[in-house]
């Protein structure tokens, strides 16, 4: 288990679209991570954390494994230069219950259901939930396309 690891390691992302704060644990199937929604986050309407941010939210922390891949080689050591592009191809089963306050933090889990790697590509598939301590906020499946892009610097 791996614990505490600032998730701008795996995304690309970066404020203000950057909706994960923590990877408290992840491997090769499984990620969890938690998120702190600040007054300020451009998908905060009247207090509430939209729909469009737990959604967003979700997205990042399933790309997380894929991002791995790219980013870091199988021995840990990371891959300096690199450059993704992720896309949500679709969203299936999406079931939202409730929606975070500000000064909450939510905790979101994924599972990968299924991948498929080629060259410069990942496509997957991922079983989500997103939490508020033991309330369910959020269940869906996600599908996402992860590119690795040529880098200026090479």
């Amino acid at each position: 288990m791996i614990v505490g690891i600032d998730i701008q390691n795996y995304l690309p992302h970066r404020a203000p679209m950057l909706m994960v704060d923590l990877i408290l644990d992840i491997d090769a199937n499984f990620v969890k991570t938690i998120f702190f929604i600040q007054e300020d986050n451009i998908f905060v309407d009247k207090n509430i954390f939209t729909e469009a941010g737990l959604i967003e939210n979700t997205a990042q922390t399933c790309s997380a494994i894929v991002g791995k891949k790219y980013f870091f080689e199988d021995d840990g050591t990371e891959n300096e230069n690199v450059s993704v592009i992720g896309f949500i191809s679709s969203l299936k089963n999406v079931k939202i219950y409730s929606l975070p306050k500000v000064n909450d933090t939510i905790t979101t889990k994924a599972t990968l259901v299924s991948k498929f790697v080629g060259d410069d590509y990942t496509l997957c598939t991922m079983s989500c939930e997103s939490l508020l301590e033991d309330q369910i906020l959020l269940e869906c499946e996600i599908n996402l396309f992860i590119q690795k892009t040529i880098s200026a610097a090479t």
